[in-house]
């Protein structure tokens, strides 16, 4: 199959389909008998999949005796901020998540420890490769996941309207979101947030670049940027609720789509598992693009704070929650993303696990996707300004073309 990256680093170019269930993990540190307690912080559970975590944490302990994971999940919207303060004050867990996009910063800072020990021959080589500095490794990919376009079968059937196919274009999908929103019965066609997260990717849907080859200055105040925003903003209020109607709050939009109030979502595969006893029948689709398909990928990896006193037993955990066989198997039987490791024999099990029908979407979404812009330290600032911008113009007081040329303004002063 051939794979085309749109923008983004290179260092994920080379992205496998494959998959594994077969992975050892660490060994027991020395001195793990005397009773060590080693602190996990995390994002990765939060909304469905605690229970998942408990498990492979479980598995971890009981093969690794005299070692205790405390773990603290936080939502993705607080887990950031909160791991900026914990970083600055020296309280940082031995174990924390991280995301692609932010690797570079951490590496750079000193704030995570080289993983000098860990073994990463049973993962995905180019996730591997990602988390590397200078031949060094400095964290393990935990997962790696997309976004696809759920939709509501029983919504679409009730209006005699198609389901969506891989064929479709931004056009299809506006056509339909019109038609299937009931203003009378609280009924909304589509929701896809007004955020960094997605216009970076309806940027490249539209055939454009969010920053220049060499990363040196914004590329979306372009007409492709600007047909981006305009993708995502001229839904608010018409197709997709506004602010007011509590978009953006926490878990809005996943309660809107198990009430049977929403008939199209833009979010990741890590849904699956909250959806499993959704009221009503649902699948998935490649999402539309523009003039060209453009999946967001995203990876998640274990970094171990520099500051951690058990370097060691943190390390093992890393790697366990990485390549072990356990945690590639709560996450294959959970529907929680998907496993970094490289055993292609576990594919055809994952596809046939039941709701969503459409599994293999996840995978046909990887034939062209859209890669995170990372730059570094002003990592969360580039995303929190661009997020701004686009609400701004979501809310009326400024033209889209006045948000992008502000957000241009403001990244490229980071920038130099």
């Amino acid at each position: 199959m051939t794979r085309k990256i749109i923008g983004g680093l290179a260092t994920l170019a080379a992205l496998s389909l494959t998959l594994s269930a077969c992975a050892g993990a660490g060994a027991s540190p020395e001195g793990s008998a005397d009773g060590i307690t080693i602190s996990y912080s995390n994002f990765i559970s939060n909304g469905g999949n605690e229970d998942n975590l408990d498990a492979i944490v479980a598995a971890f302990e009981d093969e690794n005796p005299g070692i205790t994971v405390d773990v603290t999940t936080l939502p993705y919207a607080d887990y950031f901020t909160a791991l900026q303060t914990d970083l600055a004050g020296g309280t940082e867990a031995d174990v924390f998540d991280i995301e692609y996009a932010n690797f570079a910063g951490y590496a750079e800072n000193g704030v995570i420890a080289p993983l000098d020990d860990a073994d990463t021959t049973a993962l995905d080589a180019s996730l591997a490769e990602a988390y590397q500095s200078d031949g060094t490794q400095y964290a393990m990919p935990s997962s790696f996941s997309n976004v696809v376009l759920y939709y509501n079968k029983d919504l679409f059937d009730a209006a005699g309207i198609d389901y969506p196919t891989a064929d479709w274009t931004w056009a299809d999908e506006q056509a339909a979101a019109e038609a299937l929103t009931d203003e009378a019965s609280g009924v909304f066609g589509d929701y896809q947030p007004i955020s960094y997260n997605e216009y970076y990717k309806t940027v490249a849907q539209a055939g454009g670049e969010f920053l220049n080859e060499d990363g040196t200055e914004v590329a979306f105040n372009s007409p492709e940027g600007i047909a981006g925003a305009e993708w995502l903003v001229n839904k608010n209020g018409s197709t997709m609720p506004t602010v007011e109607q509590g978009a953006g709050t926490p878990d809005f939009d996943s309660g809107l789509f198990l009430d049977g109030k929403l008939a199209m979502w833009h979010t990741g595969i890590w849904m699956f598992g909250a959806l499993a006893e959704a009221p009503f029948a649902w699948d998935i689709a490649v999402e539309p693009g523009d003039v060209q398909k453009a999946s967001a990928l995203f990876s998640n990896a274990l970094a171990v704070s520099a500051n951690s006193d058990e370097k060691e037993a943190a390390e093992s955990f890393a790697e366990f929650l990485s390549t072990s066989s356990a945690a590639a198997e709560v996450r294959l039987n959970a529907g929680w993303e998907l496993p970094p490791i490289s055993d292609e024999s576990v594919l055809a099990t994952y596809l046939g696990k039941g709701a969503p029908e459409s599994r293999q979407a996840v995978f046909d979404s990887l034939d062209a996707v859209a890669l995170a812009p990372s730059i570094g330290d002003n990592q969360a600032e580039m995303q929190d300004i661009v997020t701004e911008a686009l609400s701004e113009a979501a809310a009326g007081r400024m033209s889209v073309e006045e948000a992008l040329a502000s957000a241009e303004e403001q990244i490229n002063a980071l920038l130099k």
